[in-house]
């Protein structure tokens, strides 16, 4: 039940900002009897769409959300409300809500006598992973991505510009579609220039587009220069309402974020060829960083490498 919630809250993908998606199924002597999902800030939540579809089949019912229902008054009256007055005799939630102003709904609900169950479930926190940053810590869930050769180059000399594939490009450009910002150093700014903006695909609107580093930008540039410290500007973009920022520069880039512990995903394209010389992807760290949930996938003929470095 926890997965078909999962997949209720994606109807809301890209509507709910800057809110988390949220879905949720009511059962009843194992039958589903109401389902919701949460559609746009200000509307109702999952739990309350779903419990007002059941009616008064909601009471002695078991309701799964994909996260714990919200305990305080937002924009909608709390959550925990509406599962009290419904009669609802067990709720079982995918993920606790990191929001210190809205969480510890689960435990409100017990203390009120309903049977209450966390699930923990792992996709449950990764659906919302870029909000459960930057609302429990005011700054952009950070993507590392980076093209590299089997033998770790991220530039090869005297051949094409690019390392990955025709498919793995247009990867790319949907990740731009999907994250608040792109960002990129200094040192790729003046190499290739580049404009991070989403082409060819179904974009509904183009992130913000950010170099890192110390100015000025070469003329024409319409790139926004971030000169301060990295948490610093991370900050400053988490207060503009920024919850996501991919980075796609280079080595000494990638070596910064991830000595500042700010990296939370890895996005390594690895594509089938050898280098044989050109800078590596080596980056200078205190100490291993182990990477948790690794996924690999194939696009193209690359192979794309994905794993967290900050469980959300």
């Amino acid at each position: 039940m926890i997965e078909r919630a999962l997949e209720l809250a994606e109807r809301g993908r890209g509507t709910t900002v800057p809110n988390p998606v949220a879905g949720a199924v009511v059962v009843r002597n194992g039958e589903i009897v109401g389902e919701g999902w949460h559609e746009r800030k200000g509307g109702p939540h999952a739990e309350v769409v779903a419990l007002e579809a059941a009616g008064r089949l909601a009471r002695g019912s078991t309701l799964y959300v994909t996260m714990e229902p919200c305990a305080h008054h937002g924009s909608t009256p709390p959550c925990t409300e509406a599962v009290l007055e419904s009669g609802v005799a067990k709720v079982v939630a995918g993920s606790l809500d990191p929001n210190p102003d809205a969480g510890g709904g689960l435990e409100l609900l017990r203390a009120a006598g309903v049977g209450v169950e966390h699930a923990d479930s792992f996709a449950a926190r990764e659906q919302n992973a870029a909000w459960r940053v930057w609302i429990a810590e005011g700054r952009p869930f950070v993507i590392l991505k980076l093209a590299v050769t089997l033998d770790g180059r991220v530039a090869v000399p005297g051949g094409s510009r690019w390392i990955s594939g025709e498919a793995s490009r247009r990867r790319v450009h949907e990740l731009r579609a999907q994250v608040d910002a792109v960002g990129v150093g200094m040192g790729t700014v003046h190499a290739d220039d580049p404009e991070l903006t989403a082409r060819d695909v179904d974009a509904t609107r183009q992130p913000r587009r950010l170099a890192f580093g110390r100015g000025p930008l070469p003329d024409g540039s319409e790139l926004e220069l971030r000169e301060g410290p990295l948490g610093e500007e991370l900050g400053a973009l988490g207060a503009d309402g920024v919850q996501s920022l991919l980075l796609e520069g280079g080595p000494r880039l990638a070596q910064a974020f991830l000595q500042a512990e700010l990296v939370d995903k890895v996005m390594l394209f690895v594509a089938p060829r050898l280098g044989g010389a050109g800078p590596l992807f080596a980056p200078v760290l205190a100490a291993p960083l182990e990477l948790r949930h690794l996924k690999a996938e194939r696009v193209g003929d690359d192979v794309v490498l994905s794993a967290y470095v900050h469980e959300p």
